[in-house]
């Protein structure tokens, strides 16, 4: 038997699996100057819109929050580019001091939308980016051929924004920022919401290009992940990222299980594989597989009103959850392959997951069986049942 772990996961390697999926510095540089950028140029367009265009009693100043697999710290690098990209979810949030029963005053929603659509154009000329309309829900600004930034235009109290930014600017004061905020350059001194603050905003509403506030929540999922993450320590995430580099190498032209729900699906009933990322992705393509063909809520995700599985078809999903089956069942192939097959194991796990899988036998070590076994949760064992007897 092997143990193919470090074909994944070193510490004391580089190049290999884990690192070759990682966004590369200068692309994380890059779509970091590009947001900071988007930031600077709507922010002090949008305080002189809100009342000259957006008929607000006093000018507000927007607030900027990074989102999505950047938030979580999942993102890949895709395997392909082109046809597929890397994008940043960057969302804007205007203080409202009006506040209806189901948001701001409707009439406000689609004048939101296009006034940050038409600031954004300006931006786009000058930059020499493109800027794509037509979603539903969002603004997506091409900033190069393998990256896009997507603008979702959120509301929420005012009242509720002067208590999260003096929360924030007393967390910063203090030196308590979340390294998640460091680690993406947010900044409250530029209007950006650190991640510790954020649960204190809610009665977030979206504003769509049709001209509607939907309720929204877009940290929810993130909060939920990131306890996942401190209860099943970092190899949740990373096995998370696994799975986003397999669908990415089965699915170049889009499809596939969405991030979101692999996310959910893995995280829902996770078992840390201590030392053996091999055994985790294992176990966690056979749990995908599983969820994939099924309804996928999740409770502590606003309450399970969203099933993550929607936009697959029946007959995607049968397809999805076929290629999940395979990737466990090459894992464990590949696992039972004999100490002199190093390389046929390598083989058979690149056709599941790509080259960026290493050609590294030297990297794949025995293993007797024993730590295999040790991975394997206790179970319960009902004890047998003893007759009565009497003695004499």
């Amino acid at each position: 038997m092997l143990k193919l772990n470090k074909l994944f996961y070193a510490t004391d390697e580089q190049d290999v699996f884990s690192d070759r999926i990682e966004p590369a510095p200068g692309q994380k540089k890059f779509l970091i100057d590009c947001k900071n950028e988007i930031r600077d140029h709507l922010r002090p367009r949008i305080r002189e819109a809100t009342t000259a265009i957006l008929g607000m009693d006093a000018a507000v100043s927007p607030r900027f929050r990074t989102q999505g697999s950047w938030s979580y710290n999942t993102c890949v690098q895709p395997a392909s580019l082109p046809p597929q990209e890397i994008d940043w979810d960057f969302g804007v949030y205007l203080p409202v001091h009006v506040w209806e029963e189901n948001g701001p005053p409707h009439e406000m929603a689609k004048a939101y939308f296009v006034l940050v659509e038409q600031l954004l154009e300006d931006l786009c000329r000058k930059n020499g980016w493109k800027l794509i309309s037509g979603k539903a829900t969002c603004i997506r600004v091409q900033v190069a051929f393998w990256a896009h930034i997507d603008i979702p235009l959120y509301a929420a109290p005012e009242h509720k924004f002067v208590q999260v930014m003096e929360k924030a600017a007393l967390s910063a004061r203090s030196g308590t920022v979340a390294m998640d905020s460091m680690w993406m350059s947010e900044s409250v001194d530029f209007s950006e919401m650190p991640e510790q603050v954020w649960e204190d905003l809610d009665d977030i509403v979206m504003a769509t290009r049709s001209g509607e506030w939907k309720f929204s929540d877009p940290e929810a999922v993130s909060r939920w992940f990131k306890d996942k993450v401190l209860e099943h320590t970092e190899q949740l995430r990373r096995v998370c990222r696994y799975l986003k580099a397999w669908r990415d190498h089965h699915w170049r032209d889009g499809g596939g299980p969405t991030s979101v729900s692999i996310m959910i699906a893995v995280a829902q009933t996770f078992e840390p594989q201590r030392g053996r990322d091999d055994l985790a992705l294992e176990k966690a393509a056979r749990i995908l597989a599983a969820a994939i063909p099924k309804e996928l809520r999740e409770p502590g995700i606003d309450g399970g009103s969203e099933d993550f599985n929607s936009r697959l078809s029946p007959e995607e999903k049968a397809i999805a959850s076929r290629k999940a089956e395979a990737l466990a069942e090459a894992l464990q192939q590949a696992r039972i392959r004999a100490v002199h097959q190093k390389s046929e194991a390598i083989t058979h796990v690149q056709a599941h997951l790509g080259e960026r899988i290493p050609n590294r036998p030297d990297l794949v070590e025995a293993d007797s069986g024993a730590e295999s076994i040790r991975s394997v949760p206790a179970r319960q064992v009902v004890p047998p049942v003893v007759p009565a007897t009497s003695a004499g």
